[in-house]
């Protein structure tokens, strides 16, 4: 307790620094003599455009919330350009089965996408919804001023705080609240993106998106049922349970995947809210054609992961060449496959064989071993002595989207040559024991799945029997399946065979 109270006291106290900085910084800046300059060599190579035209009229900023990104601008000129923001508290889907009371900027996580460009004055009203139980302010990293706005925009519940800048250097930077702590703010979902076009626009493409990455630190590990509270202790030790997509699991899988048909440029903007982690960013099968690095004007070519930083940005451009399903993914791998940060891109259309084949062959060069993977398994937890066929269906869903959808795919249709399909599977639906001790052991193939061979290995996950009995009753019930419910006493029986 003393730890949290310690940590809580220095966060009060930064921002306290940040929202005092504007009289700090007016009289620690040394000042130029006249005749000479204050340029240092590195800066003397980049000569900024700060003749930003006469300001011609005004327009209310288009905000939309993700993966949406506000149509491109068009105008050759600069305005006056009204956001209006609201904070609103609400408790929302982290996983299926689980929720979280997050903090947003337009109540989503991340919040709403911001599109000015460069010489734009901004007037910005931040509005904290009635309903609000916290305070809120807003720093951002667009602004040149104090806090980033945040010492203009501490708002308390139920009221609106209006302050205006200038955007003056182009670029894709993040926002985030800064009122103490700081940290959890954030944590709980507060920030967002603001895209600052340059005079001559971007280049145009046929797809944008918007992702940002975000952890999360909450009080039941990863998948456990219920409202989850923020764990300070966690956030601390920089130890999150969830990393995410988009503020929940799943947001971009599936029907919430974004599409491309073949042929087309994607662009995708992609921050980083932390509060801790650095983001290994790299879409699965795709080359990044042009990599804006950091949110800046350097282009970088060819690259296939990128660093982005807690509180960073970057702007990545590709043609899709091929369909498919194409995985984006945090490269810190366990990250995607066991605490949530993947999503999907869908390209349509034609096949392109000379650019991939798919696979042509298939031949055994040498096995691996024979030795089968097995995972830690967490606390035995009371299970109650009977379910309903309904609380397995729901229980194994959620199971299913939490521990197999990667292999086996939300359709259950799997992945060619690699993992067998669920959907419609004889191996499944032709004894229900063995399927049970499948689940429970593990497999080691090859085995023959609707006249089709595979020959993987799926480890054993030391499930618990009512999490086998749940699971296997979901799948044996949908993908195009129609079973009865697997009971605690199938699962104890076929143990024992």
């Amino acid at each position: 307790m003393t730890r949290i109270t310690k940590t809580i006291t220095t966060s009060t106290l930064l921002g306290a620094l940040i929202a005092g900085s504007a009289t700090f910084t007016a009289c620690s800046k040394p000042a130029v003599e006249a005749g000479t300059s204050a340029a240092t060599p590195n800066e003397q190579n980049y000569a900024p455009d700060d003749d930003f035209g006469p300001i011609i009229g005004e327009e209310v900023a288009v905000l939309t919330s993700p993966p949406n990104v506000p149509p491109p601008i068009t105008r050759d000129h600069a305005t006056k350009l009204i956001v209006d923001l609201t904070v609103i508290e609400h408790v929302g889907r982290l996983a299926d089965g689980v929720e979280y009371m997050f903090w947003t900027f337009g109540g989503t996580v991340p919040g709403s996408f911001i599109r000015t460009r460069v010489g734009d004055v901004v007037q910005f009203n931040l509005h904290n919804s009635p309903n609000s139980m916290m305070p809120h302010n807003i720093d951002l990293h667009a602004v040149t001023g104090p806090g980033g706005g945040a010492a203009s925009s501490f708002t308390a519940p139920g009221h609106t705080s209006q302050f205006s800048f200038q955007v003056t250097r182009p670029g894709l930077y993040v926002y985030h609240c800064a009122t103490a702590p700081v940290g959890m703010h954030i944590a709980n979902g507060m920030y967002g993106l603001i895209q600052v076009e340059p005079k001559e626009g971007l280049k145009k493409v046929d797809k944008e998106y918007y992702l940002m990455q975000g952890d999360f630190y909450t009080e039941g590990a990863y998948g456990e049922e219920g409202l989850q509270a923020f764990n300070m202790e966690k956030a601390l030790e920089e130890n999150p349970d969830y990393v995410l997509f988009n503020g929940s699991v799943g947001a971009l899988v599936g029907d919430n995947a974004i599409t491309a048909n073949v042929g087309e440029t994607v662009r995708l903007y992609v921050g980083n809210g932390g509060p801790n982690l650095v983001s290994s960013f790299h879409v699965i099968g795709e080359i990044f054609d042009t990599l804006y690095a950091e949110g800046g004007s350097l282009a970088n070519h060819n690259v296939q992961t990128t660093l982005i930083p807690a509180g960073g940005a970057a702007i990545v451009e590709f043609k899709v060449e091929v369909p498919g399903t194409f995985i984006i993914v945090d490269h810190s791998i366990f990250r995607t496959f066991n605490k949530g940060a993947l999503g999907m891109l869908a390209v349509g259309g034609p096949a392109d064989t000379t650019i991939y084949s798919g696979k042509q062959d298939d031949r055994i060069y040498q096995p691996e071993g024979g030795a089968i993977q097995t995972l830690p398994s967490g606390d035995a937890k009371p299970v109650p002595a009977t379910r309903t066929m309904e609380e397995r269906m729901a229980m194994g869903e959620r199971f299913y989207k939490a521990n197999c959808i990667a292999c086996h795919q939300a359709n259950g249709k799997g992945v060619p040559s690699a993992f067998p399909p669920l959907a419609k599977s004889d191996f499944l639906m032709a004894d229900k024991a063995r399927s049970i001790r499948v689940v429970l052991n593990g497999l080691q193939g090859p085995v023959t799945v609707n006249g089709v061979e595979y020959k993987g290995i799926m480890p054993k996950l030391n499930l618990s029997d009512d999490d086998a009995a749940n699971v296997l009753t979901y799948i044996r019930n949908s993908f195009g399946n129609s079973g009865d419910m697997v009971t605690l006493e199938d699962v104890q029986a076929a143990k024992t065979e």
